[in-house]
C-alpha cells in the first residue's frame, strides 16, 4: 500500500503502520480543493520513471472510511476483472425516505417541484415500495484501470464503473463529528469481520 501525502508526520506514521512513501507528494497536488485524478496521476507516473512499475489498476482507500473490511478490497478486486468495467465504486443502498425520487427543490418563490424531474409534487411516485433502489458512493473504496488515467480524455471512472455493493455500516464516512459519532456507537455494538 502507497500513502500520497505532503506531511512528514503523515508520512512517518503511514510508514509505522505499514505503509510505502516512496515519494512526497507535490505541494500543489495537495490544496483541499485538488481532486483525485491529478495526484492518482502523478502517483502513476512516479512509480513508472521511478520504480520502474506500472500497475493495471489503482485504488483509492480514504482513511475517512474506517469501517471498510479487508474482504470490500478482495471483492471489489475480483469485481473489476469479472465485470470487465473500467472502474468500481463502493456504494451503499440510500434510505427510502432520502430515494431521490421523494427529493425536492425549492425555487425562488418558495414552491417545491421534484428534483429529478422538474414536474409538480403530485407526480411523485407515492409508495416506497414502487420506487427503484437507489444506491450512494459512499467513498470507501475506488479502484481504476490505470488505462483509463491516461485516456482522453483523462477519466477516473471511464466509460464503465461496477458497484461494489456494501453494507451501510461499513461504508460509514466521517466528514463531520456527527459521523465520528456514529462510526464510534458502531463500533460499541459491534465487532467489525477484520478478515
Amino acid at each position: 500500500m502507497i500513502l500520497s501525502t505532503d506531511d512528514e508526520r503523515i508520512a512517518d506514521a503511514g510508514r509505522s503502520r505499514g505503509c510505502e512513501v516512496p515519494f512526497m507528494r507535490p505541494a500543489e497536488l495537495a490544496r483541499d480543493e485538488t481532486p483525485h485524478l491529478p495526484v492518482l496521476q502523478h502517483a502513476v507516473d512516479w512509480l513508472a520513471q521511478h520504480g520502474g512499475y506500472q500497475p493495471d489498476a489503482v485504488m483509492i482507500l480514504q482513511p475517512t472510511s474506517p469501517l471498510r473490511r479487508p474482504q470490500d478490497i478482495r471483492e471489489s478486486i475480483a469485481l473489476l476483472e469479472t465485470s470487465g468495467a473500467d472502474s468500481v465504486v463502493s456504494v451503499s443502498a440510500v434510505p427510502d425516505h432520502y430515494n431521490p425520487m421523494r427529493t425536492l427543490r425549492i425555487d425562488g418563490r418558495g414552491l417545491a417541484t421534484l428534483l429529478v424531474s422538474g414536474e409538480p409534487v403530485r407526480r411523485r411516485i407515492n409508495r416506497r415500495q414502487d420506487m427503484p433502489q437507489a444506491w450512494t458512493m459512499n467513498g470507501a473504496i475506488y479502484l481504476f484501470r490505470t488505462a483509463v488515467l491516461r485516456s482522453s480524455p483523462p477519466s477516473l471512472y471511464g466509460d464503465s464503473t461496477a458497484a461494489y455493493v456494501m453494507p451501510a455500516t461499513a461504508g460509514l464516512s466521517i466528514d463531520a463529528l456527527d459521523d465520528w459519532e456514529e462510526v464510534e456507537r458502531v463500533l460499541e455494538t459491534q465487532a467489525p469481520s477484520r478478515e
